[in-house]
């Protein structure tokens, strides 16, 4: 986003209708984006909602010329923006007249939702709607609850503590993984009911426990950690912690809270095997697997999960997916460099230019392989709906009915993803040949 041209204008002073914009109630000016991979290292606001927006340095030093000023609010109002104008003035560099900010306030900060409108006006909620996000979420847990998990934690993250965690993992999955044998004790699990329902409880376990790692890092780190709670990630639920404030911080206090997650799973899994020596019960051994399944599926960079935000924060850009369209139109289309990609550095845009490059075959190739398998999740999902029918007529056990629904359940669950998926990348494509048949509108130019 590039510092916006301010138009120069002509008169005597504002209009006495005006008032003077403020910054929103809620709104917390963050300062400056460390270690940004852009040319023009951003400013960072937080919204009321939470969500952060990136302000070049003119229009955050406007913003925090209007906080400063507030208590002007109800004095002259061409008084009161001259005052503005001035102290914009002085740390700009650069004279701005009160029309000027005027014109800045109702034109860039008041859409992003940052500042009122000079007519008085409340800017209208700002909501993202990230390309692959998380949907539907519900905050379970208030910050004074995370905040106090993070404190019971926060000192795994001492680096003697670290380091002994660490190996203790490794040790123990080596162990664990070498004396025990996993195809027995998975077909010994599969065929209980019960061991089934323990083995899913205790995933879910290691996934709350890896929420508290990003809680813990934040506290840790300095920050605070926002609310926590429980969303749709494309279909399946997942649980997510508002680690926002980690902007606060450097390039590596944002790695650090990206990877707590992981790190809490490997903690998790020491606790397994330390009670897998106590007591040799075998469903411990699958849920280590299912553990370790998780934090691979973490690490994975394709979809936002914590590999993407590994990979987003070593770079300093907040959103790899933006770049998708400007990159795929520049190397496929051979469109014009879009000026989005010009306001990075040159190694960030190079790293991500080879992201995107190669998300995409992956990201085609894990949906073919999802659709290859759905004659067979269709068929399962059949032969499981007739068994639960079966076993409910004979007078089966509740534990095995649930266990019967949740196995179906788990199986349609891919198949309502893969149709939603498909929906929404046909209807991308269709508004993307849409727009490509007709061409730019007369008159209309890209900006950043």
């Amino acid at each position: 986003m590039g510092t916006p041209t301010t138009p120069s204008v002509d008169g005597a002073g504002p209009p006495a209708a005006l008032t003077l914009p403020r910054l929103v109630d809620g709104a917390e000016l963050l300062g400056e984006f460390k270690n940004s991979g852009y040319r023009e290292p951003p400013q960072l606001v937080r919204l009321p909602n939470g969500q952060l927006v990136r302000l070049p340095p003119l229009l955050y030093i406007v913003a925090k010329a209007l906080r400063e000023h507030r208590e002007l609010a109800g004095a002259d109002v061409a008084q009161a923006l001259d005052r503005v104008a001035g102290t914009v003035s002085e740390e700009a560099g650069a004279r701005l007249t009160a029309e000027q900010i005027v014109y800045l306030a109702d034109q860039k900060l008041a859409p992003l939702g940052v500042t009122t409108y000079s007519d008085g006006t409340e800017p209208t909620s700002v909501k993202a709607d990230p390309f692959l996000a998380l949907k539907w979420r519900i905050a379970v847990f208030p910050e004074s609850f995370t905040w106090f998990v993070g404190g019971l934690f926060a000192w795994l993250f001492r680096p003697v503590v670290l380091a002994l965690m660490l190996a203790a993992f490794v040790a123990g999955e080596a162990w664990m993984l070498t004396t025990g044998s996993v195809a027995d004790a998975f077909a010994a699990t599969i065929l209980n009911p019960v061991s089934i329902l323990l083995v899913m409880a205790l995933g879910v376990a290691s996934v709350a426990f890896h929420e508290f790692g990003h809680a813990s890092a934040c506290r840790y780190g300095g920050v605070r950690p926002g609310v926590m709670g429980c969303g749709i990630y494309l279909v399946w639920p997942a649980f997510y912690t508002d680690i926002t404030e980690s902007y606060r911080l450097g390039r590596g206090g944002r790695l650090r809270a990206d990877l707590a997650g992981v790190y809490f799973n490997a903690i998790f899994i020491v606790g397994l095997a330390l009670a897998y020596h106590q007591t040799g019960f075998e469903p411990l051994l699958v849920t280590v697997l299912y553990v370790n399944l998780q934090m691979f599926q973490q690490l994975l960079p394709t979809l936002r999960f914590d590999g993407y935000y590994i990979m987003s924060d070593l770079i300093g850009i907040p959103d790899l997916f933006k770049y998708i369209g400007p990159i795929l139109r520049r190397t496929l289309l051979r469109r014009p460099r879009d000026a989005q990609l010009d306001d990075l550095k040159r190694w960030p845009q190079i790293f991500v230019t080879l992201w995107v490059l190669t998300v995409i075959p992956v990201l085609v190739f894990q949906i073919g392989l999802i659709l290859s398998q759905v004659p067979e999740l269709v068929a399962k999902d059949w032969w499981m709906m007739r068994r639960l029918a079966s076993e409910a007529a004979h007078g089966a056990g509740v534990l095995e009915l649930v266990t019967s629904g949740l196995q179906i359940v788990l199986l349609v669950l891919p198949l309502a993803g893969v149709a939603l998926i498909l929906y929404g990348v046909g209807r991308g494509l269709v508004r993307w040949a849409v727009r490509y048949v007709q061409g730019p509108a007369p008159g209309s130019m890209t900006g950043p």
